[in-house]
């Protein structure tokens, strides 16, 4: 009896399954983390069906009232429904997470690779990256902020700027750890060009830990984002933002405390979610902790 290819992979897919299962069982951080963070996604992508009104819709007779079956959430001074805008507002949270993790990631990995394998490249750039470093990234997007108009496309660029000389750092770090390995000594010295090695021997090695940090800048994003909105160098008022949300009911925290309550738990949810998934892909990617645990 002669056993073929497509037994061999029917065969093989209950052991993938088991192999999955208990490496989702040896780091439920994973599991957590993905299944909040997916949550917010579908709330996010189906605002639309899941709000219960306009979100900018004003009605000054339903104005500071406290949640009830009708406003789920209450409603703010002017009488817009709070569960509407905190939906709404997980579109501009997300997107400025995603669209921040993605940018940083591209321009960290490049800068990271350059200055890592040229020496001339690393004295030059990561001087720059020092520079940037050195001030706090609130305070970078917060002086960016003010010399452009709010928007949202603005708030991302801010933040990326903030964001990249960090990636970039770690990226180069990880490089610098790599060109020292015999495996790239002996590519450099059988004449292999630079830009081989750093595509076939060196980029594969930089993707773990990369990802790790594509993470947690996109939670540390979010939180920036929400820190503009609230100081009113963020997204226009007129988007609604969990920042911007939080900065209206401020000045009524005493009276009206829901206003700042749910979107400030919502964002606290989405940065937790966030961080549980990156210390799950931490513990599954390092080989270490794989072996401690």
């Amino acid at each position: 009896m002669s056993i073929t290819p497509a037994a061999i992979a029917v065969a093989a897919r209950p052991a993938r399954r088991g192999a999955v299962w208990r490496h989702l069982r040896r780091h439920p951080t994973i599991v957590i983390g993905g299944v909040l963070l997916g949550l917010m996604a579908l709330a996010a992508v189906f605002a639309p069906y899941l709000g219960t009104v306009d979100p900018q819709a004003l009605s000054p007779i339903q104005r500071l009232r406290w949640p009830s079956a009708q406003h789920w959430f209450g409603t703010d001074m002017l009488g817009r429904d709070i569960y509407s805008r905190t939906i709404y507002g997980a579109r501009v949270s997300l997107t400025v997470g995603l669209s921040v993790a993605l940018s940083t990631t591209g321009l960290g990995l490049a800068i990271g690779l350059v200055t890592g394998f040229s020496r001339w490249a690393d004295a030059l750039l990561m001087r720059v990256m020092d520079g940037l470093m050195s001030i706090p990234a609130v305070l970078i997007a917060i002086a960016l902020m003010a010399l452009t108009r709010a928007s949202l496309g603005n708030v991302i660029l801010a933040i990326t700027i903030a964001e990249v000389p960090r990636v970039s750092r770690l990226v180069r770090g990880v490089v610098l750890a790599l060109r020292e390995l015999p495996f790239v000594e002996a590519a450099v010295a059988s004449g292999t060009r630079a830009d081989r090695i750093l595509w076939r021997h060196i980029l594969p090695n930089t993707l773990p830990p990369l990802l790790v940090q594509a993470t947690y800048t996109a939670a540390s994003a979010m939180i920036i984002e929400a820190i503009l909105s609230f100081l009113g160098a963020g997204t226009p008022p007129n988007i609604p933002s969990w920042g911007n949300i939080m900065t209206e009911g401020r000045s009524l925290f005493q009276v009206a405390y829901y206003i700042v309550l749910f979107p400030g738990a919502f964002l606290s949810a989405t940065v937790l979610a966030i961080n549980l998934l990156g210390d799950g892909l931490r513990d599954a990617i390092d080989p270490r902790l794989a072996r401690r645990m």
